[in-house]
């Protein structure tokens, strides 16, 4: 999406937060409706309050400018993806070995540095043997 097309998106984006608002209200109406009816004998009342509730909100902010925002976002991030350099597996076996090497090597230093810090702090401060 351009700059262009974006600015004239945010124009008009007061229908959009109504739009919003309102799917955000059935969907906790839903959560709410589920919570109510879960006490009554019929159970399946609060399934339906639940499922029909996430429905329309979803329904709601599908046909809103932020929900057709999000599934252009999420278009354009399935065609990112396939632009991706996945490596292969000789190069994935040999980047992780790479890295589990130089965890040992640091891991080997920081742990000779603190014995070493350790046994000069209590040469100077005269604590232990």
């Amino acid at each position: 999406m351009n700059d262009e097309a974006k600015q004239a998106a945010t124009a008009s984006g007061g229908s959009g937060t109504v739009q919003l608002i309102a799917a955000i209200i059935l969907v906790v109406g839903g959560v709410v409706g589920y919570y109510l009816f879960k006490s009554r004998p019929e159970a399946w009342l609060s399934w339906v309050a639940l499922f029909g509730g996430l429905l329309l909100g979803g329904l709601v902010f599908a046909f809103s400018s932020n929900g057709r925002d999000f599934w252009q976002f999420f278009l354009e991030s399935r065609v990112e993806l396939r632009k991706v350099f996945w490596p292969n597996r000789n190069e994935t076996m040999t980047t992780t070995l790479v890295v589990l090497v130089f965890v040992v090597i640091a891991s080997t230093f920081f742990w000779l540095l603190d014995l070493l810090l350790a046994s000069a702090t209590r040469f100077f401060t005269g604590q232990g043997s």
